[in-house]
């Protein structure tokens, strides 16, 4: 055969592949509202960047008549390419072939770009649209899911890991996602769950919808599963390159710096928070006010919103943010918000992101469904992260520090470099109305007066505790500051921390409350 000849039969044969499950089942695709895998490579990565690998790859199936069927790239598309110029590697399932299931060489093509990822040190994006394991292949197909939470793990903290969840996610399958960094979703589109509808119908007895299940919405609003929700494919994948500009390729390299930009002018710092104490505010606001050009790229809006956590640039430089949410629940630690800062915080320490944190609640959630639900392991899981963490470390104390909940927000206790509060802060036990009433009881019941002999022990708890400067006098604060400072003061502390370097004893991991 001549070299002409071969030349054209490659080209055959890579745009048969290429086409996928054939056009019949792209139109199926298209028909269900949903994008093909190709597509969605292309939309993601920068024009003409990509290259895929391993097009050729042929599944081993060899039961159940499965060596009679051609599956074009065994049903994952892979390969390298860059965003905004910087290199990425990339794989995505393709439902119109076989559904997107899972064998052995589909999993090898998958962990194979991983390990790309691993050595070269670049992100990894997963799209996920499948509709789980290949049956045909039995155990095969399982040690292929094995194999991808094994690399899954080995990078976790060496790499960014994005999945995306574009079709069907089930079963074993969902744990891939779960050990990532971001998981991305759609309405309508994305779902995701570990035992489908048929099966609690069988077992249970009760009829529920995949959407109602674990549709995207259920993902990022009930389970927090999910960080990013999007209405559309080409809405996610914004989301994903925007996220992609905060974080830095690997946990040896820092975030890439951008010109520096003033918050806008329209947001007054110093009028933010509301003069009377109870009152709520939208701690957000605080984080725009200090941001450069106001941008706050917030992660699991939907999900535990008496916290809010994400990233921002302060004069030029990626931060991560924690801060309480006085909107929501008046800002208190809970349950989820407690798992919800924790992983944020572990994240940003593995890839040497600074974390400034805003706070601002009266404690921690009482009650005994919090009790019941483990809020004593779960909130401890925030105090380690915190304390674990070796990045630079700033506080800003902004109203209410009470009890626990001021110890828990990287208090100078757990290891924070630079803690600064408003005049507004009240750092103490707990809050006056409270604390009067358990100090000065007994002057209360045997006065004349309880209701203003109540009310001047209140006013006289806070004139001596409930202010910042007692703390401040013992070193745990150490500037009480005025807002319109708020960005200066952290700007210096995040110059000042560039060269930390915190020492630890040695030890091969801890054990943290998980």
């Amino acid at each position: 055969m001549s070299l002409a000849q071969k030349i054209i039969d490659f080209f055959k044969k890579r745009d048969k592949a290429s086409i996928g499950g054939g056009q019949t089942a792209i139109d199926k695709q298209y028909a269900s509202g949903k994008m093909t895998a190709r597509d969605r490579i292309k939309a993601i990565l920068d024009a003409n960047s990509f290259h895929e690998y391993d097009l050729f790859v042929k599944h081993t199936g060899k039961d159940f008549g499965l060596d009679k069927k051609e599956l074009p790239g065994d049903g994952v598309i892979t390969g390298t390419g860059t965003v905004y110029g910087q290199p990425i590697c990339i794989f995505a399932q393709d439902f119109t072939v076989a559904g997107g299931s899972l064998g052995l060489m589909h999993a090898r093509k998958i962990t194979k770009i991983m390990d790309h990822a691993i050595k070269m040190g670049i992100p990894l994006i997963g799209i996920n649209d499948s509709g789980g394991a290949r049956i045909q292949e039995g155990v095969n197909s399982l040690a292929g899911y094995g194999e991808i939470f094994y690399r899954n793990t080995l990078a976790s903290g060496v790499i960014p890991q994005i999945s995306v969840i574009l079709g069907p996610c089930a079963g074993g399958a969902v744990y891939s996602p779960a050990l990532t960094d971001f998981v991305f979703v759609v309405d309508k589109i994305s779902k995701m769950f570990i035992t489908g509808p048929e099966v609690i119908k069988t077992v249970l007895g009760e009829e529920i919808s995949m959407e109602d299940l674990g549709g995207a919405r259920v993902q990022t609003e009930i389970s927090g599963n999910a960080h990013f929700f999007a209405n559309s494919e080409l809405e996610c994948f914004e989301q994903i390159k925007r996220l992609i500009t905060f974080i830095p390729w690997n946990n040896r390299r820092k975030a890439k710096a951008f010109p520096p930009k003033s918050p806008k002018a329209s947001l007054d710092i110093e009028h933010i928070i509301p003069s009377e104490p109870s009152t709520p505010y939208d701690v957000r606001d605080i984080i725009r006010a200090v941001a450069d050009g106001s941008d706050f790229f917030e992660i699991q809006e939907r999900w535990a919103a008496n916290i809010v956590i994400g990233f921002c640039r302060i004069d030029g430089e990626t931060v991560g943010i924690v801060a309480n949410q006085p909107l929501v629940l008046a800002g208190v630690l809970d349950v989820d918000s407690s798992d919800k800062a924790a992983r944020f915080i572990r994240y940003c320490d593995a890839f040497s992101i600074p974390i400034i944190t805003f706070v601002d609640l009266p404690g921690y959630l009482p009650g005994v469904d919090q009790e019941h639900a483990g809020v004593i392991r779960h909130g401890a899981k925030i105090l380690y992260s915190y304390s674990e963490a070796t990045v630079p470390k700033i506080t800003m104390i902004l109203r209410k520090a009470y009890g626990g909940g001021y110890i828990a927000m990287c208090s100078r206790h757990l290891g924070a470099d630079f803690v600064f509060a408003w005049p507004s802060a009240e750092i103490a036990v707990m809050g006056p109305e409270g604390a009067a009433n358990i100090i000065f009881k007994q002057e209360i019941s045997e006065s004349a007066n309880p209701d203003e002999t109540r009310k001047q022990k209140v006013q006289e708890y806070t004139e001596k505790f409930a202010n910042p400067y007692v703390a401040a006098a013992h070193g745990h604060v150490d500037a009480v500051i005025s807002p319109k400072e708020t960005r200066d003061f952290l700007i210096h502390a995040i110059k000042v921390s560039e060269t930390k370097k915190d020492i630890r004893p040695f030890k091969k991991h801890g054990i943290a409350p998980f």
